[in-house]
């Protein structure tokens, strides 16, 4: 397709009767290299992250493991009576 716009543009030029051609990829190629040579921050983005006396926030840290207390080891207590405390209490009225 570039090609084809070329060699409109060029087919163009010689039918006006001009001299010049006109080589728009290669103005493309041109400002594309001089793209390169632009800031990469901007000022629209907030503060330069260059500048030491620029304000962020704070960072913190949080443990994902912080609520963890280790059960082990932990003196076995009798079954029976672990059992009793977890059961279902029985009904009176019957």
């Amino acid at each position: 397709m570039l090609t084809l716009s070329g060699a409109m543009s060029t087919a163009a030029s010689a039918a006006r009767g001009r001299h010049f051609r006109f080589h728009w990829p290669l103005l493309a190629a041109l400002a594309l290299a001089l793209a390169g040579c632009m800031p990469a921050t901007t000022q629209v983005a907030g503060a330069d992250p260059a500048d030491p006396s620029a304000k962020v926030a704070h960072v913190g840290y949080r443990s994902t493991i912080a609520p963890y207390s280790s059960l082990r080891p932990a003196t076995p207590a009798p079954w029976r009576d672990r059992n009793d405390t977890v059961a279902p209490q029985p009904k009176q009225d019957r």
